[in-house]
């Protein structure tokens, strides 16, 4: 399965330094489906998990998703899923939570963290470790696998220019989503099912996570190149000729961006796991193929049965997160096996080690086996 923007053109962008905002408009909104922006009063949220451990997140806000004209009233629960009711026997591990991270908001209404599930997918790729004990693999990688696993982003208030784009920047009519770039690299993508969701949640893509490219290229400030096509003038003989040379020119850069710009947004290799399905509409999230030297988004996505995208959020991985997923992958296509890995990788097998220490995967060997194979790179 691969997703498309299906019922959303692009809009003209605008550029503000390195920002640039791309609208991708609709003709008709997708219906029976709303999004609104709930801040929370105390955003950091404390969990005991146990043990005297506890785990502390920071949610600045939620997205409540409404469903309109149904005979029943689902609901999206935290991560995202559809649920038909607000329940607590959704599958997981047992915690004590001094605050509900998904809450009914209503009959047919519930809070969800926008992204959470995306990067709960991504975190939790081949989180297990190895099912095979080879010698090789420390006690603690077969025992407790890759737990705990932490990721860094930034938040979109540390990229620089984006909050005053946002501010500046006009919203057009009819306007659902945006995909927003720095320097001219895709950052991510932000849809609604509704103009008026989007004109009610623009503000909250400062609020969204950013990765390390996206936030260099804000901190660099390296302007947006210019990728206006000039009209010429000695074809322009009336009013009607220059309405016709601006409706192509238009034409022509939105599908200079759907080809060029945004092409590498969905992965055509992509793996695609729908979650729920619920009334017409189901949940889904994608992780990328993790292939090198390419760009690589991980997002969920909310589909009605016509197969348009009425909610989409997308995160690019930095090119650190992209080797750790892409060496994740080819060790589990490998049972866990250093030999067979470093053989498909085309490396040896010290060279494979040395790529696991640098991807922060090193502590799961054995320190004999590193020590081994670093005296072997000597």
């Amino acid at each position: 399965m691969t997703f498309r923007l299906d019922g959303l053109r692009t809009g003209t962008g605008q550029t503000w330094g390195s920002v640039r905002l791309v609208p991708l408009l609709r003709d008709e909104p997708v219906p029976h489906l709303r999004l609104h922006r709930k801040a929370y009063e105390e955003p950091f949220s404390v969990v005991d998990v146990g043990g005297g451990a506890v785990y502390t997140s920071f949610v600045p806000h939620a997205f409540v998703a409404s469903w309109t004209g149904r005979e029943e009233s689902p609901a999206a629960s935290y991560g995202t899923r559809l649920l038909e009711r607000d329940t607590s026997s959704v599958p997981g591990m047992p915690i004590r939570t001094t605050r509900r991270m998904a809450r009914k908001a209503g009959g047919d209404r519930l809070r969800f963290l926008p992204l959470h599930f995306a990067v709960e997918g991504y975190l939790a790729l081949h989180f297990g470790g190895p099912e095979i004990v080879w010698e090789e693999w420390s006690r603690r990688a077969v025992d407790r696998g890759l737990s705990p696993r932490s990721e860094q982003a930034y938040s979109g208030f540390r990229v620089g220019g984006l909050e005053e784009a946002l501010r500046i920047f006009e919203i057009h009519p009819g306007q659902c989503g945006v995909l927003v770039y720095l320097a001219d690299s895709l950052a991510g993508a932000f849809v609604t099912p509704h103009p008026d969701d989007y004109r009610a949640l623009h503000a909250t893509l400062v609020e969204d996570l950013y990765g390390e490219l996206i936030y260099t290229y804000g901190l660099l400030g390296a302007p947006a190149g210019n990728v206006t096509a000039p009209i010429d003038d000695a074809e322009i003989r009336s009013l009607r000729d220059l309405r016709a040379a601006a409706v192509r020119r238009a034409r022509e850069w939105a599908d200079f961006h759907d080809e060029v710009m945004a092409g590498q947004l969905f992965d055509p290799e992509a793996a695609y796991q729908t979650v729920q399905s619920l009334n017409g509409f189901e949940l889904s999230r994608f992780l990328p193929s993790f292939a090198l030297r390419r760009e690589n988004h991980i997002g969920e996505t909310i589909t009605d049965e016509r197969g348009r995208v009425a909610y989409l959020k997308t995160f690019r991985l930095s090119d650190a997160q992209v080797r750790r997923g892409h060496l994740l992958k080819r060790l589990a296509a490998h049972d866990w096996r250093l030999d067979a890995t470093a053989a498909a990788l085309g490396v040896t097998e010290a060279a494979l080690v040395h790529r696991l220490e640098h991807a922060g995967f090193g502590h799961l060997l054995r320190r004999d086996v590193r020590d081994g194979y670093r005296a072997a790179r000597r």
